[in-house]
């Protein structure tokens, strides 16, 4: 499933990178997924430094290309909140997301 909405300004030859390097982050981090609103999936990733430090850059780049998407990463001992948020118009790039991350990660029960 394609989740990149035409808004989004990622030369359309490194989207592909991109996507590889969400599936790499879901496959190795990803712990838990609940939709918590139709525009607001949370992510558990693990918690460790060298995961939220891989978040962090990929978040930041993906709102960079991306401006209608919010971030906000939440440490928490072992695990770490990836909270992602969009506006209602999007709410089906989010689905996309979610789809993505099940698919790449799927002993996570959602």
């Amino acid at each position: 499933m394609e989740w990149a909405p035409a808004e989004c300004t990622l030369p359309t030859e490194e989207r592909p990178l991109r996507l590889a390097e969400f599936d790499t982050l879901f496959a190795s981090a990803l712990r838990g997924l609940e939709r918590v609103a139709p525009t607001h999936l949370r992510l558990v990733l693990d918690g460790g430094v060298q995961v939220e430090e891989t978040a962090r850059d990929l978040t930041a780049r993906e709102s960079g290309c991306c401006s209608f998407f919010t971030f906000t990463l939440t440490p928490g001992g072992e695990r770490l909140a990836l909270d992602v948020e969009v506006p209602a118009v999007h709410a089906k790039v989010l689905d996309g997301l979610a789809t993505r991350a099940i698919e790449a990660a799927p002993q996570v029960a959602s």
